[in-house]
């Protein structure tokens, strides 16, 4: 199978606390929920792509190991990346929801202008308005 015929599909966060993650990501977002269980849910995105928000040790059950809990206000490696199409707005409701400022809103190395976000597990979330590239990256 080649690898441009393999759409993403769904991605899933490994999260402590599977309705806070909910609440955020639908008063984030407005996404509509897709499954809703007590370990597991899952909302739909734009263009038929879904996020899963997995209970940490539910998670562990599939994977055969339960991800690391981070501490409090560690920054975990994951990165969402996303192109609103209201950007301000956008960044209001992330920040009523209860995201962390990492950065504000600026235009980047790559020609976006992005600010980064922190969900309330330390997920990576990027709001962004698509520039013209202006470095080579790598």
């Amino acid at each position: 199978m080649k690898g441009d015929e393999t759409p993403l599909a769904l991605v899933i966060l490994a999260v402590s606390d599977v309705p806070r993650a909910l609440a955020f990501y639908r008063h984030a977002f407005g996404w509509p929920l897709h499954v809703d269980t007590p370990v597991y849910a899952e909302m739909t995105l734009p263009n038929a792509l879904r996020l899963g928000l997995y209970e940490r040790h539910a998670f562990g059950r599939n994977t055969g190991q339960v991800p690391t809990a981070p501490a409090p206000t560690a920054l975990l490696p994951t990165e969402l990346y996303f192109y609103p199409p209201h950007l301000e707005a956008a960044m209001a409701q992330i920040e009523n929801a209860g995201a962390h400022v990492l950065s504000p809103l600026s235009v980047r190395a790559w020609g976006d202008e992005a600010a980064y976000f922190a969900d309330p597990d330390g997920n990576v979330i990027v709001l962004a308005r698509p520039g013209t590239p202006s470095v080579r990256l790598g």
